[in-house]
């Protein structure tokens, strides 16, 4: 085994660190440009499994003191740097919501948790990945998680299991094949869990240990060195260029790991194969050396680049940001990094007690920014209407959970209005969501408790699925099997009454969003067997009739609440961005709040014949809206309060001003339990 410094290892970090920089700007080509970050960790994995087994069977301990603060000495400044840079550019261009969030992100990945973070917030009305400055860290998050789990799991197999090498070997296989197994097995129904959770990714860095404790032993014939490196270096490659977002990481991961692995292992050997050669080319190297910095600043530019831009001009732009990194990165590399790593002033207790008071520092930046909802006092006051309502999104979760057992187990439920038994359902998807706050006060003002179930682009309606290009499979499937759970729930949920049903009718009677979701597409295919095969419109008003009639048939009273007429071309975070940048004016804001009648009635018609019909044949009880929101024209701007959040969500504001028109729902009749 070599020993020494590796320059083919810092190739293949700019191979990692390219590949991802590339791919998040735009170039062409490199579909699979994300992989590099598993290649970070398999290359992670061979280096510190590899001393920490040197010094285990050397010393027999891990001095794990040494340990961190060598971890502390090359990971903390570069990062501290780029989050108090971040935080300061954030001050001057962010928006409050926004602000906010990246608030919450510098907590997080100050303690390295930044992982679980992104795990927990991947919602629907979550702040797009695109304004997320610090997503990137949630693998730097994982990283070292692993380097608390490593070297505690060697010391709890070498001094309390007395464990030989041979057996802390297999151990090590034992979970390195369950956290294999687990991420290929749970990433087509849990792909969130096992894109940031670390069980599920100690696998890739675990790979790298495992092969580096193998070269102690056993060294690769010499012959193999060269079509094994070829081999490795042609599947990295291949991930780059091949391996998609859908379904990842799963199987697809393995590819980017094996190759990663392939070339650590053909590149071992003494001498030089062209493989390796070309890995320890200076360039290469360089790039290998400021790899860190420059994966630490790349994603923070590119992010607060358009944030504050737009989207760029082109490639020439691009271009530019893309430079303005590289050189970020060089000197961050040059006058952060190298110093503290290489000064002979820095002695431990310096480091430790400087890191410590740096870390304190951005928590509570962090701490202040997300307890002062973004502190929006930073912007004028014709900002602070759409700036308002781009944060009127978070609603108090605090009586909502995962029912744990009985017929609505592992579906997400939500209690309303006073305590006690439910009296009212209220079911639907996110414009049930974002009604929750009008919802609440209304069943307070009745007195009636109730419960809430909603999901994200799923219509409250029995015997179909959908497929949505918003969304994912994994979401499309948890959409049917809710709503038939819900279904076959009813008879059991003895003391409520009534359901109210809200929805995106348009969405599902058209088939596309409008306006700035244009692009939003749902297809509706029957899920059980209704009277006749429809499609389209047509089997949404099968469908829903159906609905209906099977409430009825439950003894429930069924309201239905129309939606709200969409403001088509508004996005109250982007009008507040373009505003608080120059490029919109209070007036064009304004007049994106405003629609003509008969264009909302354009949009709205087919659904409204569906709701319109069964209303008239008393079959539901309809909730309106639109007489409060439109005369002539259809406004959401009320005395300086936006009741809108995007084109066809309602803010906080809207739904408790609009709330007296939800009382029918609460009132009116509510008696004892139905048997």
């Amino acid at each position: 085994m070599p020993v020494g410094y590796r320059p083919e290892i810092d190739g293949l970090r700019a191979i990692a660190v390219l590949s991802v920089v590339l791919f998040h700007f735009g170039v062409p080509g490199l579909g699979g440009g994300f992989v590099g970050v598993d290649v970070f960790f398999v290359i992670s994995g061979f280096l510190i499994g590899g001393h920490l087994w040197d010094e285990l069977v050397k010393t027999g301990r891990i001095a794990l003191g040494q340990f961190y603060l060598r971890r502390i000495r090359r990971l903390a400044p570069a990062f501290f740097a780029v989050v108090l840079i971040s935080f300061a550019v954030g001050w001057v261009i962010m928006l409050p919501f926004e602000f906010r969030a990246f608030g919450k992100e510098v907590i997080a990945a100050s303690v390295w948790l930044s992982n679980v973070l992104f795990y927990r917030e991947a919602g629907y009305f979550d702040v797009g990945a695109e304004n997320r400055v610090l997503l990137h860290t949630w693998s730097l998050s994982v990283e070292e998680q692993f380097y608390i789990f490593l070297p505690l799991c060697l010391l709890l197999l070498t001094f309390g299991l007395r464990a030989r090498n041979r057996l802390i070997l297999g151990f090590l296989t034992l979970i390195w094949l369950a956290s294999l197994l687990a991420c290929i097995w749970l990433t087509p129904t849990r792909p969130i869990s096992t894109f940031y959770l670390f069980p599920y990714r100690a696998w890739e860095m675990l790979s790298g240990v495992l092969i580096a404790i193998s070269l102690r032993y056993r060294q690769m014939p010499a012959r193999w060195a060269s079509p094994v490196s070829w081999l490795g270096l042609g599947l990295t490659c291949f991930s780059i260029i091949v391996v998609r977002e859908a379904g990842f990481p799963g199987w697809q991961a393995v590819l980017p790991v094996a190759g990663a692995v392939l070339l650590l292992w053909g590149t071992s050997t003494p001498g030089g194969s062209l493989v390796k050669q070309a890995l320890s080319h200076p360039g290469m190297v360089l790039v290998g050396m400021i790899s860190y910095s420059l994966y630490l600043w790349h994603w923070p530019v590119l992010v607060l680049s358009k944030y504050w831009r737009g989207e760029y001009s082109g490639w020439v732009e691009a271009l530019l940001w893309m430079c303005t990194t590289f050189a970020l990165a060089y000197l961050s590399w040059r006058f952060v990094e190298q110093p503290v790593r290489r000064s002979k002033h820095v002695v431990p207790s310096i480091l430790l007690s400087g890191a410590v008071s740096v870390g304190l520092v951005t928590v509570a930046l962090g701490w202040t920014i997300y307890r002062g909802d973004g502190l929006a006092s930073r912007f004028p006051a014709e900002l602070r209407t759409h700036i308002t309502a781009s944060g009127e999104f978070y609603n108090d979760w605090g009586r909502c959970g995962d029912v744990s057992d009985g017929v609505l187990a592992g579906m997400n439920v939500c209690a309303i209005g006073p305590e006690g038994p439910p009296k009212v359902l209220l079911w639907g998807d996110s414009h049930m969501r974002a009604w929750m706050a009008g919802l609440e006060q209304a069943a307070h003002a009745a007195g009636t408790p109730a419960i809430l179930i909603w999901q994200g682009g799923c219509p409250p309606v029995f015997g179909i699925e959908k497929r949505e290009t918003a969304g994912t499979p994994t979401k499309d499937r948890k959409c049917w099997s809710w709503n038939d759970q819900l279904r076959a729930a009813l008879p059991a949920l003895t003391s409520v009454e009534r359901v109210l049903l809200i929805g995106r009718w348009a969405y599902y009677a058209d088939g596309q969003g409008v306006g700035q979701d244009a692009h939003n597409k749902i297809t509706l295919t029957a899920a059980a067997p209704l009277e006749t095969a429809k499609i389209g419109q047509e089997l949404f008003a099968q469908a829903f009739q159906a609905t209906v009639r099977e409430l009825r048939e439950n003894g429930l009273e069924v309201f239905a609440l129309r939606q709200v007429p969409e403001m088509q071309d508004y996005n109250s975070r982007e009008v507040s961005r373009d505003m608080a940048h120059g490029r919109m004016t209070a007036s064009e804001a304004a007049e994106r709040l405003t629609l003509s009648l008969p264009r909302a009635r354009q949009r709205s018609e087919r659904a409204d014949a569906v709701l319109r019909a069964l209303a008239t044949s008393e079959q539901i009880r309809l909730i309106d809206p639109w007489p409060e929101l439109c005369a002539e024209t259809c406004n959401g701007l009320y005395d300086g309060v936006s009741y809108y959040f995007d084109n066809n969500h309602i803010t906080n504001s809207g739904a408790r001003a609009l709330s007296p028109i939800l009382a029918p729902v609460f009132l009116d009749g509510i008696s004892e339990d139905r048997s």
